[in-house]
């Protein structure tokens, strides 16, 4: 706890970005926003079409209760990276042993490959959508984001991240274009059917869409990267904030998208690829609202995403087992296992989309995973929360209540969706 503390100190020195000037506070930002975008990746946006076409404007009270959860956790990776100066795995192994840091790996494991497969599922089916076989834009997607880890920079992900994810943006000129009606969003914020089954995964699938365990990791592991000082901690909170405010504007832009096109004319209709999202938007939207802009903005989700989930999982994993790693040292002998776990998952991912994985049922199948991994997520990070930290960076009073309430809400949700999951009833 003391060596927590003057870490914290040393990282508040005369030297740090405050002393800088206002105006250099700027340079914060960044991880917030990359994974935040990176929050909306292929399988999200698959997810919340389909919750558009199935359940209409039902599904968008949804997304606005997940925006302040999705802030709250992620505000707790912020100031453990910072104040601590450890990543999320490194903590546990140190705080709670190996056992309980293999536990958190396989989570990480679990929802980073997860993510990878509909990341190059979304970029195989933008391809065909223009013509271009799977087989062209699988490799040279690989190859670059390969070439963008190998380059020994963290500011250059940065930097480019939050540019490709920009394309995301395509999706609220697709909302305008498909013109919700008012009342019927208003009537559907009014009404959350939980006694229905099909709803309540689908609430889950969503959950998992907005919360995933592979961001708590890159988050952390970012702002250790970006050696961030305590005294950034406020600027920090608001990347975080913005970013949590964007990614679920996205996804409540898909949602009403859909809802107002497919789903008031195809009552529950199913959406299983891009390419059946953007057929069935084409008719409502034309050629460049269904194609062109659903294209672009699912091609930006899924490659920002793909840089993120990936890092995520060669940070976290070299964090449990203690090997070196950072974005900011080119690859040699010290970090080549970082390395090498980053690039093995990407050619992993690629060969299984190439290999012809279906993504019927996939996405929704991941982010439903991803939820019932929360409680194991969720409640390591409370618990670091309260543990791992000096007792002036912790949480108290009201917003200390208020954000293990809704964790907890989110706990118990996955809890409870398990038998469900499995089948049992």
């Amino acid at each position: 706890m003391a060596e927590a503390g003057r870490a914290a100190e040393e990282r508040s020195s005369p030297q740090s970005v405050r002393s800088r000037g206002r105006w250099a506070l700027l340079a914060v930002w960044g991880p917030g926003l990359v994974v935040m975008l990176a929050d909306t990746d292929a399988g999200s946006l698959i997810t919340a079409a389909q919750s558009g076409a199935q359940w209409g404007y039902r599904m968008v009270l949804p997304q606005l209760i997940l925006m302040p959860i999705l802030y709250v956790v992620q505000e707790m990776t912020v100031r453990l990276g910072i104040v601590t100066g450890r990543g999320h795995g490194a903590l546990i192994r140190e705080r709670f042993g190996r056992g309980w840091a293999w536990l958190s790996a396989f989570t990480l494991f679990a929802s980073a490959i997860g993510a990878l497969l509909t990341e190059f599922v979304g970029v195989a089916g933008v391809g065909e959508l223009f013509g271009v076989s799977r087989w062209v834009s699988i490799p040279i997607a690989t190859a670059m984001l390969l070439a963008l880890a190998l380059t020994g920079s963290y500011r250059r992900v940065e930097r480019i991240g939050p540019a490709v994810g920009a394309a995301e943006l395509a999706f609220l000129v697709a909302m305008v274009m498909a013109r919700p009606q008012l009342d019927a969003l208003l009537a559907g914020l009014s009404s959350m059917p939980l006694g229905n089954s099909s709803y309540l995964l689908l609430v889950a699938a969503n959950v998992g869409a907005v919360i995933m365990p592979w961001m708590i990791f890159y988050q952390q592991g970012a702002v250790v990267d970006k050696h961030l000082s305590a005294a950034t901690i406020r600027q920090a909170r608001y990347d975080t904030a913005t970013g949590a405010a964007l990614t679920q504007l996205i996804m409540i832009a898909v949602v009403l998208t859909v809802a107002a096109t497919i789903g008031n004319h195809q009552e529950a209709a199913p959406l299983h690829t891009v390419g059946q999202i953007a057929n069935a938007l084409t008719p409502y939207l034309g050629k460049l609202g269904g194609t062109v802009l659903f294209g672009l903005g699912m091609l930006g989700a899924a490659l920002v995403a793909a840089i993120v989930a990936s890092l995520a999982g060669a940070w976290g994993l070299s964090e449990v087992f203690g090997w070196q790693h950072t974005l900011n040292q080119r690859p040699n002998r010290a970090t080549a296992k970082f390395y090498i776990t980053y690039a093995l998952a990407h050619v992993v991912g690629a060969a299984l989309v190439l290999g012809s994985v279906d993504l019927v049922n996939l996405a929704v199948d991941v982010e439903v995973m991803n939820a019932l991994l929360l409680p194991i997520v969720l409640g390591l990070l409370l618990v670091l929360e309260a543990h791992a930290l000096p007792e002036q960076w912790r949480m108290s009073g009201v917003r200390k209540y208020t954000t293990r309430a809704l964790c907890l809400v989110v706990i118990a949700f996955g809890l409870y969706m398990v038998p469900q999951a499995l089948g049992w009833r």
